[in-house]
């Protein structure tokens, strides 16, 4: 019966037979803790793998941890490289805003006295309107002509010399005075003929010069700032000869020429210099192009500074870019030395003049034209 029970009751639970950790019902008493035991033993090894997961699982933390840590140092360092790189950046272009307002307000001012000498010029077209309209009013009277002929040419010499400063222009309007004075050799006309040769010999005694010639010759030498090696582009001379023996003669035995051009190569391999300056500084291409802006920059400030006879700018700005040139570029370079010496010959040059006063010709002139300009 009961074994009839059992098979009944294992044939009616087909669960009891899918769970293999159950004991049979029919199995002996001792046989219950043999399982258990088992279960105990394959459960340590699996915690101990967990403990292990775990452990791995904190190393590729701390791994982690220091690859962030390391990468954040490093954009840090060059978060703060780049912000003195613009901080660099930002103070040059600050300093080339101030040049190029000071060369803006030079033109402005340039502009200014040139509408003024436009205004002068128009003053004296209308002048000569009026002298012609005249020529034929006095066409009866051939010394009040001459005379205001004459007056006109010391009214164009003293403008000329006041505005522009034009000493060449201010001597031929002169001379063209005198000469006209001289066709007709009257007492009358003796004291301003004398008053214009006192006049004409002060301007002969002044130095020529010639501003346009002074601003091409500062323009071809800021164009020709581009062609200037940088100082610290020079490399030393390399090796000029190829191998130890003499030209035209050669060696068979083979241990002779391999020691020869062993002997070569390491003689090349040291490379001994003396150096008599300072090194020039090493620029980064950005600022050798700043650089080379710069000196441009003061070039052409002192062809304005000639323009403008302000003759402490003009020293200041050539004597700025000499110092440069000879501090950033190759002074060895025949370019080089060509721009040097343009610079010491534009230094000499002089672009501000005490000019005379021609106030003795202008005073006889009208003195003359007072008296109606009766000859004796």
């Amino acid at each position: 019966m009961t074994t009839s029970d059992d098979k009944n009751g294992r044939a009616e639970d087909p669960v009891a037979q899918t769970r293999p950790d159950e004991p049979p019902a029919h199995a002996p008493a001792g046989a219950e803790s043999a399982p258990a035991d088992a279960s105990a033993r394959g459960a340590r090894p699996a915690a101990r793998g967990a403990w292990f997961a775990v452990l791995l699982a904190l190393i590729a933390a701390g791994m982690a941890a220091g690859v962030w840590f390391d990468a954040r140092k490093r954009l840090e360092a060059s978060t703060e490289a780049l912000a003195q790189r613009v901080t660099a950046l930002e103070s040059q272009q600050r300093q080339l805003r101030a040049l190029a307002q000071e060369a803006q307000q030079s033109a402005l001012s340039l502009q200014g006295k040139l509408s003024t000498l436009e205004v002068r010029i128009a003053d004296a077209q209308g002048q000569r309107a009026a002298i012609e309209a005249l020529y034929k009013e006095l066409s009866r009277n051939t010394n009040e002509w001459r005379i205001a002929e004459v007056e006109q040419m010391v009214d164009i010499a003293a403008q000329q010399l006041d505005l522009a400063g034009n000493v060449r222009g201010a001597l031929l309007a002169l001379q063209l005075a005198e000469s006209r004075l001289a066709r007709r050799d009257e007492a009358a006309f003796a004291p301003l003929r004398a008053a214009l040769a006192r006049d004409i010999e002060k301007l002969k005694a002044l130095p020529e010069l010639d501003p346009g010639a002074l601003g091409q010759r500062l323009e071809r030498l800021a164009i020709s700032v581009e062609t200037l090696p940088l100082a610290f582009d020079e490399r030393p001379p390399g090796a000029s000869t190829t191998g130890a023996g003499v030209p035209g003669q050669t060696d068979d035995r083979w241990y002779l020429r391999l020691g020869a051009e062993v002997w070569q190569e390491l003689r090349q391999l040291v490379v001994v210099r003396r150096v008599e300056n300072p090194e020039p500084p090493l620029l980064p291409p950005a600022q050798a192009y700043f650089l080379r802006e710069n000196l441009r920059l003061r070039l052409l400030s002192a062809r304005l500074a000639v323009l403008t006879r302000d003759a402490r700018a003009y020293r200041d700005d050539l004597q700025a870019s000499q110092t440069w040139i000879k501090r950033y570029f190759d002074t060895g370079s025949k370019r080089t030395a060509e721009a040097l010496v343009q610079l010491e010959s534009l230094a000499g040059a002089p672009i501000h003049l005490e000019l005379p006063s021609i106030e003795g010709s202008v005073n006889a002139v009208r003195a003359l034209d007072a008296r109606g300009g009766r000859g004796s």
